[in-house]
């Protein structure tokens, strides 16, 4: 299969085979304030009229600029026999609509989504990965550390439960599907699951329910501030997670200042990691880089010493591996056996993902869209570059302006060549956008071009790259799409780019 093309396989189910089948009585007891009228047997539960399945739920909750009560009557015609709702929404159904009314249904929904499926998180071990960057990489090497069969993740690019995708939509899943697809994984006796874990879904209480056996911090850096309004609103809702409620031990990066910030503050018992030299419960010690990854020394805390070997290239990638060890090690999971497990990693898609056709010079193509992920991804690529590095990037539409300026510096600083051009500019005007990143390329010591189309901007940049160069297409990463508009057109920079280089050869 060549690089850049993903492999197809056979898709899981998103809702357990053992169906649950409550009566809004029985509803009514497992939702505290609850009240019902209207008879229905209910055997799942849907907040989106795009999940709904013949027998469910539907859950109409009240939002920031609409109620969901709108959209009961299509979840009804798809299939849903009943609705939870608050009073406002109720008011807005028809009199023979079963219902169930609550305060704050909102605030009620993710405990008893779990009482639904019979708490099934309880039957496998659960880490939460939090951080600005790295929490699709981390997930994916702890899958890899236990071995496919064995584990299931849920973030970004998806879930992924056996190895089978399973359809999810958002980095952390609304909880009542978070749920569903727990009790899928019950039932295929996973041993573990990692799943990211967003600032949003901490704040608007889609992990809230259940209790992760351990919570990872990576970093913090700058992002989502379109949403969070600044760094420390943002800390907060990430150090949430750190807490009796939602996990019952932290494991930390001692490398990043915000980990050590908080590391004393969080009540949770803490296990610390440290790949920069930091006095950490596991240490990671004499790192040798080499072109498609890393090997290092990684010490436990009672002195024992393993060999890990990273297929990922960066330290950063370093410490994502490092990550999971520790948090699946703590949870009992054999360390000799995780270290194994990760060193056969395949890869993540669309992180640091080689696209090789035969071509004289290494093509990347990388998710990075923040200012400290365009660095950590040109730092972990200069020492592996015989040539020029060579980077296309831009920024995304409708999302923190600030930032843009920022990936413009760093990149026009540490790239010989710097390609500026459109990632998805949704709604705004995408020349505006590509304006505010060169602002801060000027200056940079890297010769600067600004190509608006996408696929132009990938093609000057493998035109003119020579042997021993490095092409770093950044900022998508495995999206296929590109948002113009309302449109989301087909796009994906490691097609595209696999493509190109074959045109060029």
């Amino acid at each position: 299969m060549p690089p850049g093309r993903l492999e197809r396989v056979d898709e899981m189910r998103v809702r357990p085979l053992d169906v649950p089948a409550w009566s809004l009585a029985q509803v009514v007891q497992a939702v505290p304030g609850a009240t019902a009228s209207g008879e229905a047997t209910v055997t799942g539960i849907s907040l989106s009229t795009r999940d709904v399945v013949a027998g469910d739920l539907f859950a109409a909750l009240p939002g920031a600029t609409t109620h969901g009560v709108r959209f009961a009557a299509q979840a009804l015609e798809a299939g849903a026999v009943a609705v939870l709702t608050d009073a406002e929404g109720a008011a807005e159904l028809a009199e023979d609509v079963p219902r169930v009314v609550v305060d704050r249904p909102r605030a009620r929904l993710a405990e008893f989504a779990a009482d639904f499926y019979g708490r099934p998180s309880d039957r496998f071990t659960t880490i939460g990965v939090t951080g600005t960057q790295g929490k699709t990489t981390t997930t994916y090497l702890a899958e890899a550390a236990l071995g496919e069969s064995r584990a299931a993740v849920i973030g970004t690019i998806g879930t992924r439960i056996t190895g089978r995708p399973a359809a999810s939509s958002l980095t952390t899943p609304e909880a009542p599907a978070l749920q569903a697809l727990f009790a899928v994984m019950a039932e295929e006796q996973v041993a573990a699951c990692a799943m990211e874990v967003s600032s949003h879904a901490i704040v608007q209480g889609r992990v809230d329910g259940f209790v992760l056996d351990a919570a990872v911090f990576l970093n913090l850096g700058r992002d989502h501030l379109d949403f969070h309004h600044d760094v420390e609103s943002y800390f907060a809702a990430k150090a949430e997670l750190f807490t009796p409620a939602h996990a019952r031990r932290a494991v930390i990066n001692l490398d990043d200042e915000h980990g050590r910030r908080l590391t004393g503050l969080t009540s949770l018992p803490v296990t610390t990691f440290s790949t920069e030299g930091a006095a950490a419960d596991w240490r990671a010690v004499n790192l040798r880089a080499h072109r498609t990854g890393s090997v290092v020394t990684l010490v436990a805390p009672d002195g024992r010493e393993v060999e890990l070997s990273v297929p990922l290239a960066g330290a950063f990638n370093v410490s994502n591996a490092v990550a999971a060890v520790v948090a699946l090690a703590g949870e009992g999971h054999d360390l000799q056996d995780l270290v194994d497990g990760i060193a056969t990693a395949r890869g993540v898609p669309g992180r640091m993902e080689r696209v090789d056709a035969g071509q004289p010079f290494t093509a990347v193509v990388d998710y990075a869209h923040k200012p400290e992920a365009v660095e950590a991804v040109l730092r972990a690529l200069r020492p592996v570059t015989a040539g020029r590095l060579i980077v296309v990037i831009g920024a995304g539409g409708d999302r923190d302006r600030g930032k843009r300026p920022l990936m413009g510096e760093v990149a026009a600083r540490l790239a010989d060549v710097l390609i500026v051009t459109d990632d998805n500019p949704r709604s705004e005007d995408p020349a505006l956008i590509r304006a505010e990143v060169l602002a801060g390329a000027e200056g940079g010591a890297a010769q600067v071009l600004q190509v608006g189309d996408r696929r132009e901007a990938i093609a000057a940049a493998v035109e003119q790259a020579a042997t021993g160069d490095t092409v770093v297409v950044a900022g998508k990463g495995h999206e296929r799409g590109q948002q113009v508009g309302d449109v989301v057109h087909p796009f994906d920079d490691r097609e595209v780019l696999l493509e190109l280089i074959g045109e060029r050869a």
